[in-house]
């Protein structure tokens, strides 16, 4: 198990890694940079870069970890990415079903492949199911995820490059906003972020801030570090309910 740096998760499990970029958000991949890098560092399971690879070895982690544990899964990929055979992913959902006492954090820009996949399948009980939402061009995922049985459904608008106006939260129940991180970051303006939170509020939504990125709240350019997390004069660490089994 990795212990994860990313803040509303515990650990990340990649049973597969690799992804290609399919929309706007996915400009500049974080995942496809550190990817790089491990390829160079000779890490394991990093042999082929971000070329999509699948991790059988890894299947099996989250049953030898006895505390229970939020796994955000996939990080450095996308689990219902369109190479991903269907029997491999029933095997990763086994493993999920076996340990009910981990919570499984699983986020897709693939809402149609999600949506086929459990049209014929239950959602475990221990899942969030989350869909990226980076602009108004790609809320129509939102209305394929709240259509799917899930116990936990939720939303990562990062990076958020533009205003995502409207939003309608019926049957979600939290919601991840985040600025873009790296050299080539674009900014994120305050009264995007602020209009989310605004509508979280109004709609009894749970909401996270993660980041401002690399664009502080000013305008500026400097260390995801040195701009933090505060907006509207606090940290955002709002969670949905959820059932913790101990």
């Amino acid at each position: 198990m990795k212990k994860s740096k990313i803040e509303w998760t515990d650990a990340t499990w990649n049973p597969s890694t690799g992804c290609n970029k399919i929309t706007a958000g996915c400009k500049f991949c974080y995942a496809e940079v550190m990817a790089k890098r491990l390829k160079a560092m000779g890490a394991p399971g990093y042999e082929n870069g971000f070329e999509f690879t699948l991790m059988p070895d890894r299947l099996n982690i989250p049953k030898k970890i006895k505390k229970p544990t939020k796994f955000f899964v996939n990080s450095m990929s996308d689990l219902f990415h369109e190479k991903m055979p269907i029997d491999f992913l029933d095997r990763v959902f086994d493993t999920i079903r076996q340990t009910p006492h981990h919570q499984y954090q699983i986020l897709t820009k693939r809402e149609n492949i999600l949506a086929d996949y459990f049209s014929k399948r239950t959602v475990p009980s221990n899942v969030w199911l989350g869909v990226t939402v980076e602009h108004s061009k790609t809320k129509n995922r939102i209305d394929v995820l709240r259509n799917i049985d899930a116990e936990i459904k939720f939303l990562s608008i990062e990076p958020l490059i533009a205003d995502m106006g409207e939003l309608d939260l019926e049957n979600i129940h939290w919601v991840i906003v985040g600025g873009e991180s790296g050299h080539k970051a674009r900014p994120m303006k305050p009264e995007w972020a602020i209009n989310i939170q605004t509508q979280c509020d109004n709609q009894n939504v749970a909401f996270f801030f993660k980041q401002w990125g690399t664009w502080g709240a000013d305008g500026v350019k400097r260390s995801k570090k040195a701009n933090g997390r505060i907006l509207l004069g606090k940290e955002w660490n709002e969670e949905p309910e959820y059932l913790e089994i101990v």
